[in-house]
């Protein structure tokens, strides 16, 4: 099967092992390039997916941590060794200061982080990053916060410790294209980055770009596979057959790299062989090389930063409207992108997705027509359709606006209204809502302009984030992160409070709500409650 990266020629064979010796130390170049790495060598990272791009990645120090004494009595020296202090050059650059959106656009002060340490709010955003069930609301705030320029902690180093932390966060949401625009920003060498970098343009299908800047990087150390797939991909295919025959002859990577990559470099040696199994678990390279031979693999259980691969021109609909609506759900892709994939083309068959996107193709439609019986129909029947699918708030973004115009049936009129407040768009509709409305609707409308509801509340979660509208102040538990100079830290911790509220912890819900407000992030307060009241995705 063709692809993107096939046009090579046939590898040469019958080198000699003297020649294969010598060759190597030109080819390869050292001796210790391609060795097998011991899991000890390699260095620590929240993403077990990537390449093993480059050679002897660096390995950052354990941090040392602090003492914690257990019965102090008076402020006094445990002992008489200076405190451990981080020396930066003046002129350094700040790489943890890297960002896409700056703080016109997201108001967020430039000292948020403060005096927080960078493995604490790494740890606190990958702890967030990781839940597969985020309310939008806080997936939205995380994700401002990862891509804001701010200035670097206090306590932050050269190491860009903070800012990899940041960028294994957008990968674990599956958001490539946002991780690719802040390493292209950061434009670092550092071995860890790289390989982030790497694997990202391998799954944006821009790895030429990636192979040029190993080449021009003598700091760099390509991997023998990484390597060999670079001077096949521009166009060098003696030296890369060469390459991996001294490679392979000398034992300098495994028999499943071999394998993998002499499929790749001559995939017409293979026609008559058995089918190549796939790699388990996948990097990005041979995810690329097995696409290249023809056995492409399937996106749906492997890691959301995969599943961006289906969406280029040459992938089957299913797949990639499959694709669309994994990234749909987490925001990886934009609600106009999603829909423009689910209706290139009709649907193909009935059962599964196809159901769900004939229902939202009915429903387009309807609304294009402005038929008011066709939309309240439609309507009834796509909405618990999205429900079911977790789509509501990219359905509500894309058709909120339409919607609070449309005339519609009592039913349609209902579920419109739950559409309108999950959307971008909630302030501006319900302050023009002109429709009756019932109890529990009169207090969602409260919520969503910024009032507290007069009307009789529930008992649970609407109680307790009500609650928190009627709080004025910082709540005890997150009143010392924010004492400390950690206002960052304490965003992140309500993040985690308020994920926690949703599932059913009232007090730390009215917590979250609380702080949230009274810090200035009203917005996302407000969302978050009309999120919590309207998804019930939660117990």
């Amino acid at each position: 099967m063709p692809s993107r990266l096939h046009g090579r020629k046939p590898a040469p064979r019958g080198f000699t092992r003297t020649s294969l010796i010598w060759l190597a130390v030109l080819v390869i170049g050292c001796p210790q390039v391609g060795l097998a790495q011991s899991n000890a060598q390699k260095p620590l990272s929240a993403i077990d997916w990537l390449t093993d791009s480059i050679d002897a990645p660096a390995v950052r120090p354990t941090a040392p941590q602090p003492t914690v004494l257990q019965n102090r009595q008076e402020d006094i020296a445990n002992n008489a060794l200076p405190e451990d202090v981080t020396i930066t050059a003046i002129d350094a650059p700040r790489i943890d200061a890297t960002g896409i959106l700056s703080t016109a656009q997201t108001g967020l002060p430039p000292a948020l982080w403060g005096a927080s340490k960078p493995q604490d709010l790494g740890r606190r955003m990958m702890a967030i990053a990781n839940q597969t069930d985020l309310l939008p609301a806080s997936r939205r705030l995380l994700n401002t916060l990862l891509l804001a320029e701010l200035d670097p902690p206090v306590a932050s180093g050269s190491d860009g410790r903070l800012f990899q932390s940041r960028i294994d966060a957008l990968l674990k949401q599956g958001l490539i294209e946002e991780a690719n625009a802040l390493l292209d920003r950061a434009g670092s060498t550092d071995p860890d980055l790289f390989r982030r970098s790497f694997d990202v343009k391998l799954l944006l299908g821009t790895e030429n770009q990636a192979c040029a800047t190993m080449k021009s990087t003598p700091s760099l150390t390509p991997a023998l596979p990484t390597r060999i797939f670079c001077l096949a991909r521009s166009g060098d295919w003696d030296a890369a057959a060469l390459t991996l025959d001294t490679s392979t002859t000398l034992g300098l990577i495994s028999d499943q790299e071999a394998d993998l990559l002499a499929r790749f470099l001559d995939p017409d040696l293979y026609d008559n062989a058995p089918p190549k199994n796939p790699p388990n678990p996948p990097t990005p390279l041979s995810f690329r090389m097995m696409e290249a031979i023809g056995a492409p693999m399937s996106t749906q259980y492997l890691p959301l930063a995969f599943a961006q691969s289906d969406l280029e021109p040459s992938t089957g609909w299913k797949f990639k409207a499959t694709a669309a609506e994994r990234l749909a759900r987490v925001g990886a892709i934009t609600p106009n992108a999603w829909l423009g994939i689910w209706t290139e083309h009709l649907p193909a068959a009935s059962g599964g997705i196809w159901d769900r996107i004939e229902a939202l193709q009915r429903f387009d439609t309807a609304l294009k027509t402005g038929d008011p019986t066709g939309i309240s129909n439609s309507l009834s029947r796509v909405w618990p359709i999205m429900r079911d699918s977790g789509l509501q708030s990219v359905f509500a973004d894309l058709f909120a606006e339409k919607l609070g115009d449309a005339p519609l049936t009592d039913t349609a009129s209902d579920i419109a209204f739950e559409v309108v407040l999950l959307s971008s768009h909630y302030e501006t509709i319900a302050a023009e809502w002109d429709r009756p409305l019932d109890n529990r609707q009169s207090v969602l409308r409260s919520i969503a302009l910024g009032d507290i509801p007069e009307g009789r509340l529930r008992a649970g979660s609407e109680k307790a984030i009500i609650d928190g509208f009627r709080s004025g102040a910082v709540p005890v538990r997150l009143s010392g992160l924010v004492q400390s100079n950690r206002l960052g830290e304490a965003i992140l911790r309500a993040i985690e409070l308020l994920e926690s509220g949703a599932d059913g912890d009232l007090d730390e819900l009215t917590d979250s709500i609380a702080f949230l407000r009274a810090v200035g992030l009203e917005a996302t307060a407000r969302r978050a409650a009309l999120e919590i009241l309207l998804l019930e995705r939660r117990g």
